[in-house]
């Protein structure tokens, strides 16, 4: 069972919902007094597509994530108050193979992204809650959209573009010697402290027991969520992400842009 699996369960309770592949885990709940759609990616040994059996984000995944939003999206397009969307991430890659790039990848992870990027924009509250890897075009698909971004504090807690080995063979280096590289350039690493540095991350949580969530470490997970969506308020966009230190140029450049726009 998956990091990603055990805390969708824990936080949602409740069944699974029905019509989504077998990787796709939805589950109706709630988170405070809001009515909540927790979503999560888990491995499936029987997935048709065999480079997404291990959790993988790919063509199931990336259109089984845009249903699940598209239709908290409709169920709410005339209410007041939106279901808040919670993206349990714990993805460790998008799904690279030949019949995934021929069937059209791009545009199964692109309309996931826009799902997301929509609900955020009709005004659903979007959380998303790093469990475990949070790779490549999987995590662009699944909870990078978020206003807030929730990281446990766990070695097996990461995000970066690529797996390390992967990376070392793209740019020729042992992955000793990335792992050197990452402690001068907080972009190259994978570790939570150094993506913190990059200011994408709202909170990160410590908790005793990462792999079966319950008790003190469940609650305090819940409350961080809820303090996330108050946070959000009535907000749409991600301005929170541009504060950070090591994003200072970023900010310089958009504020020259606006300038001379």
């Amino acid at each position: 069972m998956s990091r990603g699996l055990n805390w969708l369960q824990a936080l949602a309770g409740g069944q699974a919902l029905a019509g989504y592949p077998a990787s796709i885990k939805v589950i109706d709940g709630s988170l405070g007094a809001r009515a909540a759609r927790f979503v999560a990616v888990v491995p499936d040994v029987e997935n048709p597509f065999p480079r997404a059996r291990n959790g993988e984000v790919g063509l199931l995944e990336g259109w089984g994530l845009g249903k699940a939003v598209d239709e908290a999206i409709e169920a709410d397009r005339e209410k007041t108050e939106k279901q808040v969307l919670v993206a349990v991430v714990d993805v460790p890659s998008q799904a690279y193979g030949r019949r995934e790039e021929a069937l059209g990848i791009h545009q199964a992870l692109a309309g996931a992204v826009d799902a997301y990027a929509r609900a955020r924009l009709a005004g659903h509250p979007v959380v998303s809650l790093l469990v475990g890897k949070a790779m490549s075009g999987a995590f662009l698909a699944h909870g990078y959209q978020a206003q807030r971004i929730i990281a446990l504090r766990d070695l097996g807690v990461m995000v970066h573009a690529m797996g390390k080995a992967a990376a070392a063979r793209i740019t020729l280096r042992s992955v000793e010697e990335l792992e050197a590289l990452a402690e001068s350039v907080p972009p190259m690493a994978y570790d939570i402290d150094n993506y913190a540095t990059l200011g994408l991350l709202w909170k990160t949580l410590s908790v005793d027991d990462i792999e079966q969530p319950a008790g003190d470490d469940l609650q305090r997970v819940r409350d961080c969520l809820e303090r996330a969506v108050e946070d959000i308020g009535n907000s749409s966009d991600l301005r929170g992400r541009l504060g950070a230190s090591n994003r200072e140029a970023s900010s310089r450049v958009r504020e020259m842009l606006r300038a001379q726009w």
